[in-house]
């Protein structure tokens, strides 16, 4: 094995590719596009939030609630003039279909969606939030239709950057070819 190792390193640093091959293994032949069964099937969602929201490390726990919260009361509820609670005036969008700073956020979520009433909970089928240093990371179930109508589900990351307490900067997976959606359209029907 310590041969095949310092071969291996020897071969990397020289620029050569090493295949090793093992008859006893056969790799599975690709899937077609399309041919995920499992996309099919839904995501476990849980239905208590309270277990992911906490962290052992208070800072961790709160970063992840300011999130939540304003993921509740200004993405859910729509209400965009509550989002200064929440977001920063300099915020950094790197969403290519929003603007930059608070009142970007706010342009955009008066365009994608209506004033809805504040739930206590987050409806959106939300996977997990996972909380490091200044950064929390947010996954959801996407429910989506593909060419013959019917459904597939897919996953919605969106990433922020907490600074002095509020929310600074933010990634997604949006492209520029993206229609922009409101995302409460994209629930799990139970």
């Amino acid at each position: 094995m310590r041969y095949l190792t310092g071969l291996a390193a020897a071969c990397a640093l020289a620029g050569c590719n090493l295949v090793v091959e093992d008859d006893a293994q056969q790799a599975a032949p690709p899937a077609a596009v399309g041919e995920n069964a499992v996309s099919a099937t839904p995501p476990l969602v849980p239905a208590d939030h309270e277990p992911l929201l906490a962290s052992a490390d208070p800072r961790l726990a709160a970063n992840k609630r300011l999130v939540y919260d304003m993921y509740r009361i200004v993405l859910q509820a729509g209400l965009a003039d509550r989002a200064g609670e929440f977001i920063r005036t300099d915020y950094i969008q790197h969403n290519p279909m929003a603007a930059q700073g608070l009142a970007g956020v706010q342009e955009y979520i008066r365009n994608t969606r209506p004033e809805r009433e504040i739930l206590p909970k987050l409806e959106l089928p939300m996977i997990n939030i996972m909380a490091e240093g200044d950064f929390v990371t947010i996954a959801f179930v996407r429910p989506e239709k593909d060419s013959s109508g019917a459904t597939y589900y897919s996953t919605w990351f969106d990433m922020f950057r907490i600074q002095d307490g509020k929310i600074a900067e933010h990634w997604d997976p949006m492209l520029k070819t993206d229609t922009p959606i409101d995302p409460n359209s994209k629930r799990i029907d139970n």
